[in-house]
């Protein structure tokens, strides 16, 4: 088979290189091209159309994302789709300053970790519970991020768009008080979702060799990797404006490194440990 301009191997090749800057090797043999160009192309989408999300579409999605892997199946994750215009509208307000764009959005869901129909089985069954540490916790957050990037990518194929919330998390205590989250569980993100009003585009990454480690973890060259990136991410799709000016001024050259350690120069969530253990976690 041929290389050609508008092939699958070529499409994954050049989403990738647009991507990170470079890509792997893409044999055009390599099976399931399209679907991986598919997926390599993916958009976070924060603008819908008026058309509205049918609800038997958003419970056909969250039953195929929860069909995700779960750790030793335990399955400790939910899904609430917030229906009542009501209660959405408390929920996402919590958030709209920093996501402005979620008012429009046609549909919201929040998704959960739950370690607590772990604590029930043992309960029912006159089991100990034996593993009360930080374990627990992890188990049930990674578990809710796996179905929620099952559904984002179930909702894409559907033609939907979406963009994950972690800001719910900033109100964690307030979300789950709103929802009736009773102890172990807890809110991990939310997520906007509808008909998608604009394309779109597709964020630049860190390069490859800055998060792709082969047999042992390595920084080499790590500062001009990213200082690198900083420059074609801003030639790409630079930032609409710089954050925290009042504390650091205007800079000249403004990338990525300079956003993100802006970002973190002020406490975020610093509630969210003692939230969590008021929750019932041990997270020793």
């Amino acid at each position: 088979m041929t290389k050609t301009m508008d092939s699958p191997a070529h499409e994954l090749t050049a989403t990738l290189r647009h991507r990170y800057g470079d890509a792997p090797d893409v044999a055009p043999t390599t099976p399931g091209l399209p679907e991986l160009a598919r997926l390599a192309a993916h958009r976070s989408h924060r603008a819908y159309t008026d058309r509205p999300v049918d609800v038997a579409l958003i419970r056909l999605l969250a039953a195929v994302a929860l069909s995700a892997p779960a750790k030793s199946d335990l399955q400790q994750r939910d899904i609430v789709i917030l229906e009542d215009p009501a209660l959405r509208m408390k929920v996402t307000g919590l958030v709209t300053g920093e996501n402005p764009w979620l008012e429009k959005a046609p549909a919201f869901l929040v998704f959960c970790g739950n370690n607590r129909r772990q604590r029930q089985l043992h309960e029912w069954r006159g089991r100990p519970f034996a593993n009360d540490h930080l374990d627990a916790f992890f188990n049930a957050a990674v578990d809710s991020a796996i179905v929620l990037q099952a559904f984002i990518t179930a909702a894409k194929a559907a033609g939907l768009g979406c963009c994950p919330v972690s800001a719910i998390r900033n109100h964690a205590q307030a979300v789950s008080d709103l929802l009736g989250l009773p102890d172990h569980v807890f809110p991990v993100a939310g997520l906007g979702l509808g008909w998608p009003a604009a394309e779109g585009f597709i964020s630049a990454r860190l390069p490859l060799a800055t998060t792709l480690h082969v047999d042992r973890f390595s920084e080499a060259g790590l500062r001009e990797q990213i200082d690198n990136y900083d420059r074609r991410r801003a030639a790409i799709h630079p930032y609409a404006k710089q954050r925290y000016t009042e504390d650091f001024g205007t800079a000249a050259e403004y990338g990525w490194s300079e956003d993100k350690a802006r970002q973190y120069s002020r406490p975020e969530r610093a509630d969210f440990g003692a939230f969590v253990r008021r929750k019932g976690f041990r997270l020793d």
